[in-house]
Order: structure tokens, then sequence, then C-alpha cells
């Protein structure tokens, strides 16, 4: 027979902790808690990942630089200087980017950029705009309309 094959006997049940009850007891006075303080104290101990008011690290980490975003909205972008090619009056959107060759890839909807120089007057359908980008188009004679942009009027 060796240490580890030594079991309790089948249905015995060990004695619980009585806890307070003297010193012949082996808990007693302070029940192996030690001395006072918030460990020691009836109700256990803090939840986990407390850190005794201090704002926590899982609240500190998402502030830090290289932390990503979890729901970062993606758009597929373009520049304004890259719109000038197209023919005068010509409707703008992410399908017809795609189909003309300008874009060649679909990564969310369209958003536009204000870099370089557009003299074309253009109808652009996108999901997002840059306050250049849209004074921009809006000079050359164009107009800007934002898709799939919630109603914000006051009756509704």
């Amino acid at each position: 027979m060796r240490l580890q094959d030594a079991k309790p006997k089948a249905g015995s049940q060990k004695r619980r902790r009585r806890l307070g009850r003297g010193v012949s007891a082996g808990q007693g006075a302070s029940c192996g808690k030690g001395m006072r303080g918030q460990k020691s104290r009836s109700g256990g101990s803090t939840r986990p990942g407390f850190e005794g008011g201090q704002n926590p690290l899982y609240r500190r980490l998402p502030k830090l630089k290289s932390f990503p975003l979890v729901n970062r909205k993606q758009y597929t972008t373009i520049n304004v200087g890259r719109l000038d090619s197209l023919s005068v009056n010509s409707e703008v959107t992410l399908s017809s980017l795609i189909a003309a060759g300008i874009i060649t890839t679909d990564r969310g909807p369209l958003k536009i950029l204000g870099d370089g120089e557009l003299n074309v007057a253009l109808q652009v359908k996108a999901a997002a705009f840059t306050q250049s980008a849209r004074s921009k188009i809006e000079a050359a004679g164009g107009s800007c309309e934002v898709l799939g942009a919630r109603n914000t009027s006051p009756e509704g």
C-alpha cells in the first residue's frame, strides 16, 4: 500500500471547520485569517480585478495608443482629385467607380476625401464626406448626397 492509495472510507464525511470557538478547536479568535483588514472580515474578499478603487487594468487598457477600436467603421476611401477624370454631371457611387475601374476593391461604404482638385460638376452619392471634399465638389458646381443617413428632422 502506498500513501496515495489511502482514501477515506466510502460514505464518510469530514468534520466542518468551527471558526472562533477557542484555541483548542484549532481556529480560535481570528479563525486563521490573521489580524484585521478587509480579507479577515466576513463576506469574503473583493471581486476579481478590483484594485481598491483605483481604475482597474481592464478599464485602463483601452485608453492606450495601440489598443484597437472594437467596432471600427471601415470605409472605401477615394480622394476628390481622382474623380476629375469622370464626365460632366455623371452620378458617382461606389458601384459606378468600380465599373469605371477607378476603385478596384469594395472595403465598405464609400467616403470621399478632400485631397486634389476638382473641375467637373458631379452628382456624388457616398456614405461620408470630409468638409474639404464637400466644399470642393460644391465649388465645382456638383452636389453631395449622404447615403444611409438617419432622418434628423424634429417631426418623426
